[in-house]
């Protein structure tokens, strides 16, 4: 899938390693600016593919294009690229100026220009003044953003993120998310992210690529790829669903299932199987469902207060089914208004299913 317009292309990808395909034909047209995240579990080669792009691997077969020329067998240092770990790699015995300078420095670039470089990029990171600070003496922030400014400073084509922020707490990752995203969008750098976050994935990217046993089985938009999963992996790896499986109606607007007949969002072959994905939030609970297409009754059996929401998971009535559905939180009861052993009556319009394909590898 080469494209001309593209600032980086993978066509047809393949690695195996001991008789093990961790990538398998895989295409990937990243256009000049956007940044697209590898989204998926251990194992699904997401960091494979980084690393062949980094060229640190070598593909069994296919091409990898930077720019529109075949860097498939260059070294690292011949493809122009920026790379951050998620252990950052800073060198301890050196300062700070010096370790963002080093990109620099194996260039042959002047001192002149290192010096004019380095205090560039350490006022676009907010840490001026801190140029002669070792790296032990920084914050795990901090010491990111020495990451960052190291890797940009050589001005690269495509920017490489490995798991970034994994080293980092929950409040300073959700910041640095910003920060890089905004920096990314304000120097206009291709960059691709390796990531198994999915809200990371979600508030710093252009597109995601979920993939699953060293395929990618959807390319899109978060709001995509949220809203219009294409099959049960993707549906429940990027968020919570509630699946619903079953065979389709003879009239084809609705599933026969274990919690009741299901109406689809749009017509299927009767006598088909299908599977319907349900976010939680589509779900009504309480008096408000009484006139929607789909409707259930069930019992709490579970509850968490997550700030902004609550969470509940519900035995449906007469089956042995369960579901997941959020609330927006009440602030008297901290829960949602509901508690555990309450019964009520639930339900969702019909568009707000998604038909997906079940059991994709």
């Amino acid at each position: 899938m080469t494209d001309a317009s593209s600032a980086l292309a993978l066509s047809g990808i393949r690695k195996e390693f001991a008789g093990v395909q961790a990538v398998r034909d895989l295409d990937l047209a990243v256009a000049p600016g956007t940044l697209v995240s590898l989204l998926g579990p251990s194992g699904c080669g997401k960091t494979t593919t980084l690393r062949m792009v980094a060229g640190f691997e070598t593909p069994d077969a296919g091409r990898i294009e930077i720019g529109g020329q075949d860097m498939t067998r260059l070294p690292p240092n011949k493809r122009g690229l920026g790379m951050v770990f998620q252990n950052y790699s800073l060198f301890p015995h050196r300062t700070v100026a010096e370790n963002v300078a080093f990109g620099l420095r194996m260039a042959k670039a002047s001192k002149a220009q290192q010096e004019t470089e380095v205090r560039r990029m350490l006022d676009m990171v907010h840490l001026a003044g801190r140029e002669d600070m070792f790296p032990a003496q920084l914050s795990g922030g901090q010491q990111q953003r020495v990451a960052l400014a190291r890797a940009l400073v050589v001005n690269p084509r495509v920017l490489l993120l490995d798991e970034p922020l994994g080293a980092l707490d929950k409040a300073l990752r959700e910041s640095m998310q910003f920060e890089i995203r905004e920096m990314q969008q304000r120097l206009g750098i291709t960059t691709l992210l390796v990531t198994h976050d999915q809200e990371e994935a979600m508030s710093m990217s252009d597109s995601i690529a979920v993939m699953q046993g060293g395929r990618i089985l959807q390319l899109g938009a978060p709001d995509e790829i949220y809203d219009r999963p294409e099959t049960d992996f993707v549906a429940t790896f990027l968020g919570t669903s509630n699946l619903f499986a079953g065979d389709v109606t003879p009239d084809g607007q609705a599933i026969q299932a274990e919690a009741g007949v299901i109406a689809l969002p749009r017509p299927a072959a009767p006598g088909s199987r299908a599977t319907l994905s349900v976010r939680p939030e589509r779900i009504v609970l309480g008096g408000a469902a009484d006139s929607l297409p789909v409707r259930m009754e069930g019992r709490v059996i579970a509850a968490s207060f997550r700030g902004s929401y609550a969470a509940f998971r519900i035995a449906l009535e007469g089956s042995s089914a369960e579901i997941t559905a959020y609330r927006q939180a009440d602030a008297a009861t901290g829960a949602g208004g509901l508690a555990i052993g309450d019964r009520l009556a639930l339900g969702w319009p019909a568009e707000a299913g998604v038909i997906v394909t079940a059991g994709a590898e």
